[in-house]
């Protein structure tokens, strides 16, 4: 017993002195922004997740330049950087609705994205979405001339990202846009519509410029004749 005792002991020496080591090693800046991490870890454990629908252990939010915490379910080791917008929206003039937005775990929203919601929108674990991507289930009506646009109602449009998906800086996912499993979407895109698994996707109006071939592994460009004709 005494010999284990001391094992244990010496492994966990060992781990504080590589710990030690490691942090004296990074840069002064980055020790503040981990310094930073913490104090915000705990920030969020002890004061947003009482407001949080949901929240997961590792969870780490950032002060939003707006937020309906209400409304929101995040994973596990989700973070949410400095500056974004969390909207759900429960009402708008006379519509009523029931907004959910679910988060998977490990994803992450770097700073001043912006992510309305009036319907159920889900993004899967493990997704990455840039500085200043726009994710949306909500379209304006615009059909009536007589009067402006923001006083006509609003369309819920079915909006889903799934596991592992790169958000490009800038990029516009639009309401009905539904988006498998590993999709990449390029900067400044401005996406709508239904897109597989494994592809990659850009442009204005986005399309894939690669898909991933389950057969060969490889990632090939489609051919523009076939899906003409397809």
């Amino acid at each position: 017993m005494a010999f284990a005792a001391a094992v244990v002991e010496s492994i966990d020496r060992m781990k504080l002195v590589r710990l030690f080591r490691a942090w004296f090693g990074l840069p002064p800046s980055r020790r503040r922004q981990w310094l930073g991490f913490l104090r915000d870890l705990l920030w969020t454990r002890v004061v947003y997740a009482r407001r949080l629908k949901a929240c997961g252990r590792g969870v780490i939010v950032q002060k939003p330049l707006f937020w309906t915490p209400e409304f929101i379910e995040l994973g596990q080791s989700v973070h949410l950087w400095p500056g974004s917008r969390f909207e759900g929206v429960d009402s708008y003039g006379d519509q009523m609705f029931a907004p959910c937005l679910r988060i998977g775990d490990r994803t992450s929203f770097q700073q001043n994205c912006h992510v309305t919601f009036a319907g159920s929108l889900e993004i899967g674990a493990g997704c990455a979405i840039m500085f200043g991507a726009l994710i949306t289930d909500v379209d304006h009506c615009y059909a009536d001339i007589e009067v402006r646009v923001l006083a006509q109602p609003i369309l819920i449009g079915t909006t889903r990202i799934g596991r592992n998906c790169f958000i490009g800086a800038g990029a516009k996912i639009q309401a009905g846009t539904v988006l498998g499993d590993h999709c990449i979407v390029g900067a400044n895109a401005v996406v709508r519509g239904h897109f597989p698994d494994h592809c990659v996707i850009a442009g204005v109006p986005a399309r894939i410029l690669k898909l991933r071939d389950p057969e060969t592994g490889r990632w090939e460009t489609p051919d523009p004749k076939k899906d003409a004709t397809a």
